[in-house]
């Protein structure tokens, strides 16, 4: 008897805090973002947004959402009890300088977004809002290696070295 009042509970606890409200009129607050700037002993650049979602109905925090960047789609985190947080990484040569459109979408509008990619249409569901992430590139190095540079180097060096010193034997 216990374990059943015990589970049923559990059970009304989970549903309680699985909130399926939506929101209305969301605006996204205080978006900041980091980007990897330094590629040269890394293989992907991380991406990072954090940002707040302010709904103007009463009850709607704390909404389960999910971005899409690029046809790819990622669960945002929930940090604290305001800020929300979306990652992805990407390869350093397939990695884009300029500006990521991270769209947001509540369950409903995620759900529409799978359909239209299972079935191979285009993604016409209306995002909550979107986030804007600037990547400004990444440093991969210099274009010479600084063994090669010194290489060539000593090459133009030895060359006048040795063009003077027959000039002047003979």
């Amino acid at each position: 008897m216990f374990s059943k009042i015990f589970s049923l509970a559990i059970l009304a606890l989970a549903l309680s805090t699985v909130s399926s409200e939506t929101c209305s009129n969301p605006q996204v607050k205080g978006a900041s973002s980091y980007t990897t700037t330094d590629a040269t002993i890394v293989s992907q650049i991380a991406f990072i947004t954090e940002f707040s979602l302010e709904c103007s109905n009463p009850g709607a925090e704390k909404v389960s959402l999910f971005a899409e960047v690029d046809g790819r789609i990622t669960p945002v985190a929930v940090i604290g009890d305001t800020k929300y947080q979306v990652s992805w990484n990407e390869e350093v040569k397939k990695a884009r300088s300029g500006d990521y459109n991270v769209r947001l979408y509540d369950e409903e509008g995620y759900g529409a977004v799978r359909k239209a990619q299972r079935s191979g249409e285009e993604n016409n569901a209306k995002p909550l809002a979107t986030v804007v992430v600037r990547h400004s590139g990444s440093y991969t190095g210099p274009w010479f290696n600084s063994e090669i540079l010194a290489s060539g180097l000593i090459a133009v060096v030895a060359y006048f070295a040795f063009a003077t010193r027959s000039k002047i034997l003979s």
